[in-house]
């Protein structure tokens, strides 16, 4: 009777945060426009799962400022405020170096590898095959696997909300920015320091990529 009663749980656990990683970078890529409401129905038929699996994940993001609801009007996708710039960038330019100095310490051969992986992949970033939506999952997948790379939980899930946020601030204004290629390369250089296990390093190139981050935007606004 326990292994019955388990199953559908954990089924369940899978089923939200499959639903919670697909609603939220449609939310970080801004394929839900900032602002829009949410439907939990329409969003659960276009994962193919229930409404329940939907519910939790949007319990998630509202924490993760994604979401916002409010009483008796609804759900509705974070507007992307230009001010909130400088408070992010103010975490991340702290975190950011802790977190590469970490991986480059703590990163097991499976991380170095993956990280070797996404290298190649922005050897090509510069060749014009890659839209502009290609080199921001790119970018984010970059951020991700250095996070997961140094091995603290919780520094991850910091990292990974205040990346989301900046990326949705770095969406809005793509079509401003000059050289968005060059911005993704830059990661190049943090993950050879990465794998090479050069932790001081690894942490003023991450630091140097948050601050032409927060540069390039300004000048874009």
């Amino acid at each position: 009777m326990q292994q019955v009663a388990t199953e559908p749980v954990s089924e369940e656990l899978t089923l939200a945060e499959r639903a919670y990683r697909a609603i939220r970078d449609r939310l970080v890529m801004l394929e839900i426009r900032p602002g829009a409401p949410i439907n939990e129905e329409q969003l659960a038929q276009s994962l193919g799962v229930g409404r329940t699996p939907v519910r939790e994940a949007l319990k998630r993001l509202q924490y993760e400022r994604l979401i916002t609801t409010y009483p008796r009007r609804g759900t509705f996708a974070t507007e992307v405020n230009i001010t909130d710039l400088a408070h992010i960038s103010e975490v991340r330019q702290e975190l950011e170096p802790l977190a590469a100095a970490q991986a480059a310490r703590r990163a097991t051969a499976t991380d170095r590898a993956n990280l070797s992986a996404l290298r190649q992949e922005l050897s090509s970033a510069d060749s014009g095959r890659q839209d502009a939506s290609e080199l921001m999952h790119l970018d984010l997948q970059v951020h991700r696997a250095i996070y997961a790379a140094a091995h603290n939980p919780y520094l991850e899930d910091t990292l990974v909300r205040h990346d989301n946020l900046a990326t949705r601030i770095w969406c809005l204004f793509i079509d401003r920015l000059s050289d968005m290629a060059g911005h993704v390369e830059e990661h190049g250089p943090l993950i050879d320091a990465i794998v090479a296990g050069e932790p001081e390093k690894a942490a003023r190139l991450a630091r140097s990529h948050v601050e032409d981050f927060e540069r390039a935007i300004r000048e874009a606004i």
